[in-house]
């Protein structure tokens, strides 16, 4: 690969990472950052605002997860005297930290890769 390379350009791998099954993506970065705004936000519509989605699409991506998991992801609440709301579950809380500890396993490994393109 190196001879491909011309020296006086900086290469570098880049890439992104999900978990999928034959039903469709099941994590990924995007649904990461909404379960983590799901847990700060306690809204899925909230969390959909701060994110620049409708809350169509945010609801679409919380069933999907909760569908794929063993265990939803997402506990809702709906509407009453205290408003509804959403919270991340137990569940949820152990997909946020996996996902996070393999995406950092993913980028050493692309940081590996692109060192070994400049050796």
């Amino acid at each position: 690969m190196k001879s491909l390379l011309r020296p006086t350009h900086s290469y570098r791998l880049n890439g992104r990472l999900w978990l999928e099954t034959d039903d469709g993506r099941f994590l990924g970065i995007g649904r990461l950052e909404l379960l983590e705004h799901i847990a700060a936000l306690g809204s899925i519509s909230k969390a959909a605002q701060a994110m620049g989605m409708s809350y169509k699409r945010a609801w679409d991506l919380v069933s999907s997860m909760n569908a794929q998991a063993t265990t939803p992801l997402v506990s809702t609440q709906t509407g009453g005297s205290k408003g509804g709301g959403a919270v991340v579950t137990a569940a949820g809380q152990a997909a946020i930290v996996e996902f996070q500890a393999l995406q950092a396993r993913f980028q050493e490994f692309m940081a590996r890769e692109t060192n070994r393109l400049h050796e």
